[in-house]
């Protein structure tokens, strides 16, 4: 029987991915899109676009086909490191998502994979090793946006308890080639070849290629358990080790690395500093607050379960590197 792929947020960095490898597959993908968006062309990808918001708008990205099953990866939601609009986060990250769930549900999809994140994961001091769990409550999450992704988490597994075939991939902060859309790591990355990042923060996180995300989702179709929570992490890097092997690989020069005290106290003149030149702030107090966490995530279930092995960030960020190159020679 034929497979149509789903691929909600499909100009994102994941779903954009995501769709990248099913096109190249050969599968048949169609990509759910925000009206005005230009998504890149992909041979096999037929994009449609909507709002996760509007479910009726929906429904032509879910219309049957003939002789073939409907597979749906949830990708689509707003990330915010701000933690500014929490309404707005809410009618997207977990009104959006129960959208998608009614309609899976009114459509009968074989099975959807859910793009969650481990800021769902309630946070427990180091150096506990913090692994899957099986509820998730906003309540014991801290930030709008780990606090919307746990209510749309546990949306979904009460949506398995109901009879949806669904699975949850949990990704840490996710960075890579092929990002159109802002994401903040890339952002990060780009900031500094361009001179334009005025310091380094003392801290760090679990790092990993938005390529080995993207897999790690396949693999969760086709080797998930039903109703089951995958973390796809990778492991701790200090922000100041990935700025140090994207200067080995690209130049640069070496910038001051402040104290997370200093850092909380120079966040306005740094937010400042971002607005004056055009870019969002990256050094906020939610992304601060991130940076000391407690980051030690296992992928040991993933990795047993799914056959999911992340790359090394050296790798991860050589392409990362030559990615913005290319798209800054097409730019000028």
């Amino acid at each position: 029987m034929k497979t149509i792929y789903i691929v909600t947020g499909a100009n994102g960095h994941l779903g954009g991915t995501l769709a990248r490898m099913l096109s190249k597959r050969g599968e048949t993908v169609r990509g759910l899109v925000l009206a005005g968006e230009n998504p890149v062309a992909l041979a096999h990808v037929q994009y449609y676009r909507g709002d996760v918001c509007d479910s009726d708008s929906l429904r032509p990205l879910f219309a049957p086909e003939e002789d073939a099953q409907l597979v749906v990866f949830h990708t689509a939601g707003l990330i915010d490191i701000a933690d500014g609009d929490f309404a707005k986060l809410y009618d997207v990250n977990v009104n959006g998502t129960k959208n998608v769930l009614a309609l899976c549900q009114e459509y009968g999809v074989r099975r959807l994979v859910y793009v969650s994140s481990v800021h769902a994961i309630p946070e427990e001091k180091r150096p506990a090793v913090l692994k899957e769990v099986g509820s998730f409550s906003p309540e014991r999450v801290e930030g709008s946006y780990a606090k919307t992704k746990a209510a749309a988490t546990q949306a979904v597994l009460d949506a398995v308890q109901d009879g949806l075939d669904a699975v949850v991939v949990q990704p840490s902060g996710i960075i890579g080639p092929f990002d159109s859309t802002g994401n903040h790591l890339v952002q990060l990355v780009s900031d500094y070849l361009r001179g334009a990042l005025p310091a380094c923060v003392r801290g760090g996180y679990d790092f990993v290629d938005v390529r080995d995300v993207a897999r790690g989702c396949l693999l969760a179709l086709e080797r998930g358990t039903r109703g089951a929570c995958y973390i796809l992490s990778n492991r701790h890097y200090e922000i100041k080790e990935l700025l140090d092997i994207v200067r080995k690989e690209a130049g640069g020069r070496r910038l001051p690395v402040l104290p997370i005290g200093l850092a909380r106290a120079a966040a306005p003149l740094l937010q400042w500093i971002a607005r004056l030149r055009g870019r969002r702030p990256l050094y906020t107090a939610y992304s601060l607050y991130t940076l000391k966490s407690n980051d030690r995530f296992s992928h040991d279930k993933a990795t047993a379960e799914l056959g999911y092995r992340p790359r090394d960030l050296r790798d991860t960020l050589r392409d990362t590197v030559r990615w913005l190159r290319r798209k800054q020679a097409v730019c000028t």
